[in-house]
């Protein structure tokens, strides 16, 4: 196999330090990752290798050195995801990730997405009236509808937050947790309180929640009502059922959103209820103003091992399916 030796430069040593992480933790996972040798000599970074293997590395890392340069942090994540998409030849996706804001949180920290796949769910959200969200953990669809949602409100164009999720977790009751009705679902809703304070800081987040302005409620809340003006997100819907779909989805008022997020592999509906989340996007597939966007383990942004855990739970239920198909 022929060798190869690739040289690039970085614009400073600001540039290099981000490109090769703490503790040289960036440019180590490159060099497992893809089988080459990397090197730093002053600003230039030198790759050495099996030639395929030399390219590929030098298109990942000029487009992070490129994406370091513009300010952006790099960690193993990114790392992991450019080399994806290097492989598919679209390593230069990951630098026109960086130009767009999604929102900016109350620390004035910009929100961006980190992902292809992000970047097109956001953009449904921005183009259509309801959009389902379906993926795995750690793709971002809960926290990237929540700052949208906080951005609409904050340009006026809704009036109120609605976020729900309906009170199925893993198998336990409410009626066995201690406490009001309140404390009782205060836990199944928490995710949905860290995104907003996190966007609102928590002064005004509770401003907006005692004038009901933000409003956080179970599913079975939504009964009988219609929501106007409204950026609504239904967060877990793989637990909902058809019919408490039916109920939320119609729901829908004039100058309102929906966003719709689940993750149909972690379904906790008892044994034999059918996924509300999985038989809406089947029926309304082919309806004018709904989208749907699947994110996949690629767009997990969280630590990279859960892309790997992700993957792995993924490969499980395949051999599982191919070994009931061979005993049917």
């Amino acid at each position: 196999m022929d060798k190869s030796v690739r040289k690039l430069s970085a614009e400073n040593t600001d540039v290099l330090q981000k490109f090769l992480g703490t503790f040289d933790e960036n440019v180590n996972s490159l060099m497992q990752e893809l089988g080459v040798i990397v090197r730093v000599d002053g600003v230039k970074v030198i790759i050495s290798g099996a030639e395929e293997r030399v390219n590929l590395a030098t298109e990942v890392a000029e487009n992070l050195l490129a994406l370091a340069a513009k300010g952006e942090e790099i960690d193993r994540g990114r790392v992991s995801y450019c080399i994806e998409l290097a492989k598919e030849g679209k390593a230069e996706d990951i630098v026109k990730l960086s130009s767009g804001t999604v929102a900016i949180t109350s620390r004035g920290k910009p929100v961006k997405c980190k992902t292809v796949g992000q970047k097109q769910y956001v953009d449904s959200i921005k183009r259509t009236s309801v959009v389902f969200g379906v993926g795995p953990a750690g793709t971002g669809k809960t926290y990237l509808a929540v700052c949208l949602a906080v951005q609409a409100y904050k340009q006026k164009q809704v009036d109120k937050i609605i976020l729900t999720r309906p009170a199925v977790e893993a198998g336990e009751k409410l009626g066995f947790l201690p406490g009001d009705l309140q404390t009782k679902v205060d836990p199944y809703l928490r995710p949905l309180y860290d995104a907003l304070e996190e966007m609102l800081g928590n002064e005004n987040y509770l401003k907006l929640m005692e004038r009901g302005i933000i409003e956080v409620a179970p599913l079975a809340y939504m009964r009988g009502r219609t929501l106007s003006n409204a950026f609504i997100i239904l967060d877990e819907a793989q637990n909902t059922t058809p019919e408490q779909m039916k109920m939320f989805l119609t729901r829908l008022g004039d100058g309102s959103k929906m966003v719709v997020t689940g993750d149909v592999t972690q379904i906790d509906l008892p044994s034999g209820k059918a996924s509300g989340l999985e038989h809406a996007v089947s029926v309304l597939k082919d309806v004018e103003g709904i989208s749907t966007v699947y994110l996949t383990d690629k767009d997990v942004v969280r630590n990279p091992l859960v892309m790997s855990i992700v993957r792995a739970y993924d490969k499980d239920t395949a051999r599982r399916k191919d070994e009931q198909v061979k005993h049917e």
